[in-house]
């Protein structure tokens, strides 16, 4: 705010947002949306209609459902790591989803699979599998993992519907995928790797891992 010569108060910055829930009945406001304004992480998370944030730490996580998100987040930071993303898939994502959350994950300009450079050292997948389907996760994994190549390690935690379902997927896939039924121990085991990582990029040695561990 601020006050000119006549006494009359200027608003000189201001920043207005709007609810995307309204977008059905506020059309023509939405029609004004400049993405070349965003970061394309974001774009690409809404239109997939992911909820995405990216942070600093060096654990990319896949979950779903708010709440679990953050406790993942919570336990990641107990056990001496840090998150580098908020990502949540929702409740009745598809094995697109999963993939371009994947994605969104590697995409970080800190995440590279030559772990010479990457600043995400590994991935926690943590789905309960309620109204979501745990196999359904399971193929987006398969799929995300021969789409981009990836070599961080990854540990999947699944309970839940077709849990049994989505653990065959991932045994017949034969990709280096760690599961653990326990979100402590997937916790604990993530943040080991996640740190193996990191010595490895440190001493200029590229690592890679063998199942099982």
């Amino acid at each position: 705010m601020a006050e000119d010569r006549k006494g009359n108060v200027l608003c000189m910055d201001c920043k207005i947002n709007f609810d995307d829930n309204t977008e059905f009945r506020q059309k023509e406001i939405f029609a004004l949306k400049d993405e070349s304004q965003e970061d394309a992480r974001d774009s690409k998370a809404n239109a997939a209609g992911l909820n995405y944030i990216a942070l600093d730490g060096t654990i990319g996580c896949l979950v779903n459902g708010a709440g679990l998100a953050m406790s993942t987040m919570d336990i990641i930071k107990l056990h001496g790591g840090s998150p580098a993303n908020f990502l949540d898939v929702g409740g009745g994502a598809t094995a697109e989803q999963v993939t371009t959350a994947f994605e969104l994950i590697t995409s970080d300009p800190n995440v590279h699979d030559d772990l010479s450079v990457s600043k995400v050292n590994a991935i926690l997948v943590n789905i309960f599998g309620g109204i979501m389907r745990c196999d359904i996760i399971a193929q987006g994994i398969i799929d995300a993992a021969q789409k981009l190549s990836l070599k961080i390690p990854i540990v999947v935690r699944l309970r839940g519907t077709r849990v049994d379902d989505a653990k065959a997927l991932m045994a017949a896939s034969d990709l280096k995928v760690i599961p653990c039924d326990n979100l402590n121990e997937a916790a604990s085991m993530i943040v080991k790797l996640s740190s193996i990582v990191e010595l490895a990029k440190d001493s200029n040695v590229k690592v890679n891992f063998e199942l099982p561990i």
